[in-house]
C-alpha cells in the first residue's frame, strides 16, 4: 500500500532534478556563446547598480524615487502616480512619463509592472549581461523556478514518507521498508540542492559572480543634477536595498505594492 506514496515522490524528485541539470547546462552554454567585455568597459551608474542588486523592478523603483525627489512625479501613498513635470531628462524618465499615459496619472503598481518589461529597462540588463556582470533575465527567473521545484519535491517526499510510515505501520506492520525505499527520492532531491548551492545558486542572482564583486566595490559616480551629497547617498541606498532604505514613511508607503 505504501508503494502508492513512493511512486509520486520518485517522479517529482527525478523530474525536478532533471530540470535543474538541464537548466545548468543551458545557462553554461549561454554564458559561453559570447565572451564578456571587461567590467571597466561598462559604465556602472545608479541604474546599473540597481539592476545588479535587484533587477528590472529595482531600476523602476529607483527611477520613481529619483523623479519624485526632483519634483517630476508625485507618488501618493494611496497607490497612484501623477506626472508633475512632463519633460523627461533621460530616456528612462521619458519612458516613465509615456507609460503613465496622456492623462498624467495611473496606478503605481500598473506603472511598475509595465516599466519592468520596458525596452529601456531591459536594455540595461542586456548591456550588463553582455559584459558578464548580470545573469540573463530569463536564466535568472527559470533558475529560481527550478530550484523551488526541487525544494517542493523534497518537501513532498517528506510528507509522503510520513504517510507511508503510518500506512506501513498500521496496515502492513512494517515501517522500516518504506523508510529504506524513500531514501532514494530524499537523497536525490537533497543531494541536488546541495549541488545547486555551488553550481546553480549564482544564477539565482541578478548579478553574476563577477557582477557581485563589482557590486560590493562600486561607488556610483556623481551624476548630473545630484548636487546634494545626501540625495546621492539616498539614491545609492535605494539602488542597493530598495524602497526599504527610504527614511520617508509616506514615500515607502507609496512604493508598497497594493
Amino acid at each position: 500500500m505504501w508503494l502508492l506514496f513512493l511512486l509520486p515522490a520518485c517522479v517529482a524528485s527525478v523530474l525536478s532534478c532533471i530540470r535543474l541539470v538541464r537548466m545548468t547546462a543551458t545557462a553554461d552554454a549561454l554564458s559561453g556563446q559570447e565572451g564578456p567585455r571587461p567590467p571597466e568597459a561598462v559604465g556602472i551608474g545608479l541604474y546599473e547598480t540597481a539592476y545588479l542588486a535587484g533587477g528590472p523592478d529595482r531600476v523602476v523603483e529607483l527611477a520613481l524615487v529619483l523623479m519624485a525627489s526632483r519634483g517630476r512625479l508625485h507618488l501618493a501613498h494611496t497607490g497612484w502616480t501623477t506626472v508633475v513635470d512632463p519633460r523627461g531628462r533621460s530616456r528612462l524618465e521619458r519612458a516613465v512619463i509615456a507609460t503613465v499615459g496622456p492623462e498624467g496619472q495611473c496606478r503605481t503598481d500598473d506603472l511598475r509592472a509595465a516599466m519592468g518589461s520596458h525596452p529601456t529597462v531591459l536594455e540595461i540588463g542586456s548591456r550588463l549581461s553582455l559584459a558578464g556582470l548580470a545573469t540573463p533575465a530569463a536564466v535568472q527567473r527559470y533558475t529560481v523556478l527550478v530550484v523551488r521545484q526541487v525544494r517542493q519535491a523534497l518537501l513532498l517526499s517528506v510528507v509522503l514518507l510520513a504517510a507511508a510510515l503510518v500506512v506501513g505501520g498500521l496496515l502492513d506492520g512494517d515501517a522500516v521498508t518504506p523508510l529504506a525505499w524513500f531514501t532514494l527520492p530524499l537523497v536525490l532531491a537533497s543531494g541536488t540542492l546541495l549541488m545547486a548551492r555551488v553550481d546553480v545558486y549564482p544564477y539565482t542572482h541578478w548579478a553574476s559572480p563577477t557582477g557581485q564583486e563589482v557590486l560590493r566595490e562600486v561607488r556610483p559616480p556623481r551624476q548630473h543634477g545630484l548636487t546634494d551629497d545626501e540625495e546621492r547617498e539616498l539614491l545609492t541606498a535605494v539602488a542597493m536595498n530598495g524602497p526599504a532604505a527610504l527614511p520617508d514613511a509616506r514615500l515607502r508607503a507609496a512604493l508598497r505594492r497594493h
